[in-house]
């Protein structure tokens, strides 16, 4: 019983909407990007801008830790640490950012 009223609310579905399908009902696009590689651009201009936000603020922390360390050796690592992967990370959003734009010139793509 219960799955039969299951299939009849489903075709009724299906043959109430048909009507509206049927006029060429369109859904319009959520995003403002027409192609895949448009949006790929944004994501990564994306992750570009928040990385070149996040990197200076992660060095004042390193800085905080480093001055605050009061010569403890393990606050000092810390902060060292900080530096250099903050510094890894933003070269290598660099280098990718670059290596983006140098695919495009090689293959003809023009943004």
């Amino acid at each position: 019983m219960k799955t039969s009223l299951i299939v009849f609310l489903a075709v009724a579905i299906i043959v109430l909407s048909f009507p509206f399908v049927s006029r060429g009902l369109t859904i319009p696009n959520p995003l403002q990007y027409d192609t895949f590689g448009e949006l790929i651009d944004a994501v990564v201009n994306f992750i570009f801008v928040i990385s070149l936000a996040l990197a200076p603020l992660m060095v004042v922390i390193a800085g905080f830790y480093l001055l605050t360390a009061g010569g403890n050796p393990a606050n000092i690592k810390k902060a060292q640490t900080i530096i250099i992967w903050t510094a890894v990370g933003l070269l290598v959003v660099l280098l990718a950012k670059g290596l983006i734009s140098v695919i495009k010139s090689v293959i003809g793509v023009h943004a």
